[in-house]
């Protein structure tokens, strides 16, 4: 039993040394970008020794990749949580772009990660290649599969749809957020989402 308790305890001690390290890189990567990250200011920002900061992550890069992975699955579970989707594409479909764009939009962290990301990604891909496992690989499978599993809708390539129908929202935030252009593009969240929703029900008729 005081085994058990001992395994426990460091087990939940393990977890939370490497949340404070997480979040203690989180603003190091944004303020220097990765290449500039220290991790020496990490370990100070997280309270705990260089060291241990290698022992649960690899190196700087795998530090980077784990922060990644936690903002990215955070992201897919408060647009798609753990239910499939259902109902009537209209209302289905608009709650979802609109969500996901507000979420987008709102989030500006995130987008300080993406900036990162994109800058970074020519010198490290792999970076960026975290983003399209973690939300847009998952997140495309499963409209995909919704949209092919309404007949009605008429879709002949519900995966091409899906293309236009996410890449429309994340164009919007990299052109208006992410690149600052939102005064040379503008357009509101809703008149998109209305123009979506119109094109899905165009399928229909």
């Amino acid at each position: 039993m005081t085994r058990i308790k001992a395994s426990e305890i460091e087990r939940e001690n393990s977890s939370d040394k490497i949340e404070k390290i997480l979040q203690g890189s989180k603003q190091e990567f944004l303020a220097h970008g990765y290449t500039g990250a220290s991790m020496d200011r990490v370990a100070v920002a997280a309270g705990v020794s260089k060291a241990t900061i290698y022992s649960h992550f690899q190196d700087k890069e795998g530090l980077f990749k784990a922060l990644i992975e936690q903002l990215a699955r955070k992201r897919f579970e408060s647009i798609f949580g753990a239910q499939t989707l259902e109902g009537e594409p209209n209302i289905v479909l608009r709650q979802l772009l609109a969500k996901a764009l507000t979420q987008m939009l709102e989030d500006k962290e995130f987008q300080a990660f993406q900036r990162v990301i994109i800058g970074e990604s020519a010198r490290f891909p792999e970076l960026a290649q975290i983003l399209f496992r973690c939300i847009a690989k998952p997140g495309s499978e499963i409209i995909s599969q919704y949209l092919a599993s309404r007949l009605e809708l008429n879709i002949p390539d519900p995966e091409a749809m899906v293309w236009v129908l996410m890449g429309s929202i994340v164009h919007l935030v990299i052109a208006q957020e992410i690149m600052h252009g939102k005064e040379i593009l503008p357009m509101e969240s809703d008149r998109l989402i209305n123009a979506l929703t119109h094109l899905i029900n165009k399928c229909a008729e």
